[in-house]
């Protein structure tokens, strides 16, 4: 299904908000975009697995939001670390690229930052969106155990004990291979002024989930949503409730559900089963 599938990845550097974006592009000679947008920690290097996937037929957009990965921090985190000044971003990432119409791929928080631009500013851009673990709300007791480890970030000695680090905080995302781990390892780090290892991401981020509760009730967008809907949801999910998923089948865009087995938050979309729901779902008219 994928036909002559396009490998490698380009890596672009843009101006959004003033501030510079880090972008992975692959398959770059399709003219239908797919964008993936990665969790509150983490980086558009997980979504490698499924754009490596969908490069044979769709140019796929991999950014990294401002203040993680090889982007730029935030200047004022209060005001720059929040879904009204991530969307200005994301417009004029649009902008830049090209971008008229696509296909939305979003996990945990680019999911709701997924929810937030289909409502409005991206509304007639969006035509199918696809939520991974993430509905219009998150649980208080999900977000305290979140912010428990992405505002303690580790400092260690060695990649090797940070793997062990991001095993252990990211052990909801399930069973995966030694390969997988070494490389969410690979593309999560960075050095400190004195040569110790730490992850990639500034840690002030965390008080955008912490203390701009408002920011994560985003129920009345979903309910704005008019476009094909899938949501995502790990089994065991903490993130994404089982009776908030179910809501959302009956609201809004009347998403379609699909639950991942032997996950919790977040599935990786890295398997063939994955691939098979979002392919159906991103292929159909």
């Amino acid at each position: 299904k994928d036909g002559t599938m396009t490998t490698t990845m380009t890596s672009r550097y843009l101006t959004c908000g003033d501030r510079e974006l880090h972008v992975a592009e692959w398959g770059t000679e399709h003219p239908d975009t797919v964008l993936c947008w990665h969790g509150l920690a983490r980086t558009g290097r997980d979504f490698d697995a499924l754009a490596r996937h969908l490069s044979g037929r769709y140019r796929v957009i991999c950014p990294d939001l401002l203040g993680r990965g090889s982007s730029q921090w935030a200047r004022e985190p209060t005001r720059e670390y929040r879904f009204a000044f991530f969307g200005q971003m994301a417009l004029e990432l649009c902008q830049q690229l090209g971008i008229e119409r696509m296909r939305w791929v979003g996990t945990s928080m680019g999911g709701m930052l997924g929810i937030v631009l289909a409502a409005d500013t991206l509304r007639d851009r969006i035509t199918h969106l696809v939520l991974n673990d993430v509905g219009p709300e998150i649980p208080p007791a999900a977000a305290r155990r979140v912010a428990a480890y992405v505002g303690n970030p580790p400092t260690v000695a060695t990649l090797i004990a940070l793997e062990q680090w991001l095993r252990a905080a990211y052990a909801p995302f399930g069973p995966q291979t030694d390969a997988t781990w070494r490389h969410l390892t690979e593309t999560s780090w960075r050095r400190t002024d004195a040569g110790q290892i730490t992850v990639h991401y500034d840690p002030r981020l965390v008080e955008h989930l912490t203390g701009q509760p408002d920011d994560w009730d985003q129920w009345a967008a979903y309910d704005r949503i008019r476009c094909p809907t899938l949501l995502l949801r790990g089994k065991t999910s903490d993130v994404l409730s089982r009776e908030a998923a179910e809501a959302m089948t009956r609201r809004g865009p009347r998403c379609r559900l699909a639950e991942i087995e032997y996950c919790g938050h977040a599935p990786l979309l890295n398997t063939t089963i994955e691939w098979r729901l979002v392919d159906d779902f991103l292929d159909a008219p």
